[in-house]
């Protein structure tokens, strides 16, 4: 039977995403203000290897959340011209957004990769290391890794425009998507 709102297991990914893509901002500023790691400092390991799950297992939620979107879609409503073409720009917008969340999460990884720090995923699974240690593959991946995620930023802003849009156009939109 199709749904009138959004299946539950997307709004929960979802929502899953958000908080972990915000924690990973924050994350990332207070990790990066760490002193570099030494004899005497080692706990900027922690917070790496924290950020570093949680970007992969980003990866694994945005699949679930692709999945569940994909399988699982509203019923349709009629529309005017106007908001077909709102819903063509919100479309692209997702698609976009999802690629740069992927793109964020590859890239850190590749950096990660080329650091000659090794990743355990959650302190418990030993990842391979597809890469070596080298200064300018993993400054590279880095910077790679640091635009995808100003360019996320922009694009969570334009998302959390367009839902307010929607909650001030009341045009049920947002209770569409909070009916799960």
């Amino acid at each position: 039977m199709p749904q009138h709102g959004f299946n539950t297991t997307a709004v929960i990914m979802h929502w899953l995403m958000a908080v972990s893509i915000f924690f990973l901002f924050v994350s990332s500023w207070w990790m990066l203000g760490l002193p570099f790691p030494s004899a005497d400092f080692t706990y900027r390991v922690f917070p790496f290897q924290l950020h570093k799950s949680l970007g992969i297992t980003v990866v694994f939620v945005l699949g679930i959340f692709l999945y569940a979107r994909l399988k699982y879609r509203p019923i349709q409503i009629a529309i005017s011209p106007e908001d077909q073409r709102n819903q063509t720009f919100a479309r692209i917008n997702h698609t976009l957004l999802y690629i740069v969340i992927f793109g964020c999460c590859i890239s850190g990884y590749m950096s990660s990769s080329y650091s000659g720090w090794n990743t355990t995923l959650w302190w418990v699974l030993e990842l391979p290391n597809w890469g070596y240690e080298d200064e300018a593959l993993n400054i590279f991946y880095s910077d790679i890794h640091l635009w995808m995620c100003l360019i996320l930023l922009a694009m969570i802003a334009v998302h959390i425009s367009g839902a307010l849009y929607h909650a001030f156009r009341n045009d049920g939109l947002v209770r569409r998507m909070l009916r799960f």
